[in-house]
């Protein structure tokens, strides 16, 4: 075999030269393509139209959003300069209902995190979910008996109710209410999850006695070691609104919650500087919908779509005796140490796994 001359070699390079321009052209087209999150992220209103939302969690967005009052007789917003205490009317609803009962059960008040965008959509940072007006972060925080100045709820630090290396919940900072105010949380029918550390998971678990139904709606996940993220479902009137997999019909505290004190959760990230999703999404990655939500006219002014609920009588979830920690959590005759190392060896079957963990 012998190399093909100059000559020969001329057309291949002149079209191995328009694939390569070619693909640039093709890379500068999607690079000029506007981000979701930017265009989104503009949006200072909601858009007037009927309260619906479009597409998942993460993948979508909403009309018809209300704003949370900033102030409220039993909750604060934090991070106010985010503009993201806006949610589906139900949302917001269910966040005032909350703040009323837990206070009636004895927590001092919420402070309340992030909410959603005014038209949802993909955030500038942090979450991936947050997109259709159906998710909540409450801080594990208690409401100071001192209204928060502005400042200090752009600046004030949340407390971290796990250990880092342990992976366990720090015992001198959980409290019964901190259970109580999960319990009412996930009392709700509309609330379909409620994400925690798999240490305020694992804590729930040793302790809980009595009815422990309401377990099977919290779910460990990634992060969450200072707030409770709390989801509802779908709702009536938006039929482009994709539901999520519902959770087990037990209370989750066996193989599935191991998993998370073995090494395999832990392990550094493969691809730490992989793009996240909300950086690449384009308005063609979201249902077709957004678009119309995008260019949706303004609400009047802030004041006509902040939402100020009624006057129901909050009612305080009974008292229930919380139980020592135990030594082990048992399932179906396994069991896992109280004090289990996050980096026992991984176990090879049985373990069903999450989904992929998220980047650093």
């Amino acid at each position: 075999m012998t190399l093909l001359s100059l000559p020969d070699r001329k057309p291949f390079l002149t079209a191995a030269l328009a694939l390569v321009t070619l693909a640039a052209l093709a890379a500068a087209a999607i690079s000029a393509e506007p981000r979701a999150k930017d265009l989104f992220g503009a949006k200072k209103l909601p858009a007037v139209a009927p309260a619906q939302s479009f597409g998942f969690y993460s993948k979508g967005c909403f009309t018809g959003g209300v704003a949370l009052p900033m102030d409220g007789p039993a909750w604060e917003v934090m991070r106010p300069a985010r503009n993201r205490r806006w949610g589906h009317p139900a949302m917001v609803a269910l966040i005032e209902k909350l703040a009323r009962d837990a206070q009636a059960d004895g927590w001092p008040g919420l402070l309340v995190g992030d909410v959603s965008q005014p038209r949802g959509g993909p955030m500038m940072t942090g979450h991936a979910s947050h997109q259709i007006g159906l998710d909540a972060d409450i801080w594990l925080t208690p409401m100071p008996s001192r209204p928060l100045t502005m400042a200090q709820r752009e600046s004030m630090s949340a407390t971290l109710m796990v250990d880092e290396k342990t992976h366990l919940v720090k015992d001198a900072l959980w409290t019964p209410a901190h259970t109580r105010l999960l319990r009412r949380a996930a009392s709700y029918p509309e609330v379909e999850r409620i994400l925690v550390n798999p240490g305020i998971k694992k804590k729930l678990c040793d302790t809980v006695t009595g009815d422990r139904s309401w377990l099977r709606k919290i779910r460990p996940f990634w992060g969450h070691d200072y707030h409770f993220h709390m989801r509802i479902g779908c709702q009536p009137g938006s039929p482009g609104c994709k539901a999520q997999e519902a959770t087990p019909d037990d209370d989750g505290c066996g193989k599935p919650l191991a998993w998370w004190f073995t090494e395999e959760p832990w392990r550094p990230n493969k691809n730490p500087d992989a793009p996240k999703a909300r950086d690449l999404m384009t308005m063609a990655n979201l249902p077709r919908e957004c678009q119309a939500v995008l260019a949706a006219a303004d609400a009047p002014s802030l004041a006509a779509v902040t939402y100020h609920g009624g006057s129901a009588v909050a009612v305080a979830v009974a008292e229930q005796p919380v139980a020592e920690p135990a030594e082990t959590i048992s399932s179906s005759g396994a069991a896992l140490p109280a004090q289990a190392s996050a980096f026992a060896p991984t176990p090879s079957i049985g373990i069903p796994l999450p989904r992929p963990r998220p980047g650093n």
